[in-house]
């Protein structure tokens, strides 16, 4: 079965009633957890940004202190895992603000990390690539939110 475009399935829904947009929702977050994901995210959290950004640096803290430090090659595996999660996260969002603004914080968490990324090149290299990404994001801001996100970029550098 080949999925419609986006365009046809805009033009479908506006046909449909309420009761029945209501079953089409329902029945789609029931097949994937990124689906109830991003419907919670939609319904809960949408209109408190702030909260929603609070409540995914909790997880992250809680996902940073979950990682094994045994070997480097877990600590890697760990910490893709945890990019990978909010990237998901920053997704559901779409906003820009939020996004540089989790990014930081990632990457600060990644600098304080014990042992220390600098022994390992793949982390460095993680790493750097997220603050080039930060800083190529943050150009896309509102001149007072560049400023602040820069200075606090050149906290991690």
């Amino acid at each position: 079965m080949k999925a419609a475009t986006v365009a046809q399935l805009k033009k479908e829904l506006q046909f449909r009633d309420t009761e029945e947009l209501l079953e089409l929702c329902l029945r789609l977050s029931k097949f994937k957890k990124e689906n109830k994901e991003l419907l919670t995210y939609l319904l809960f959290e949408a209109h408190n940004e702030e909260g929603y950004i609070q409540t995914v640096q909790e997880e992250l803290d809680e996902m940073f202190s979950e990682i094994n430090t045994n070997s480097y090659f877990y600590i890697k595996k760990s910490v893709r895992k945890i990019l990978r999660t909010l990237r998901k996260y920053i997704r559901y969002s779409g906003k820009k603000e939020t996004e540089v603004e989790l990014l930081l914080y990632f990457c600060q968490k990644l600098q304080d990390f014990e042992p220390s990324i600098y022994r390992n090149t793949t982390l460095v290299n993680l790493y750097e690539r997220q603050i080039a990404s930060i800083q190529k994001k943050i150009t896309l801001l509102h001149e007072d939110l560049q400023h602040d996100y820069s200075v606090l970029l050149e906290e991690l550098t």
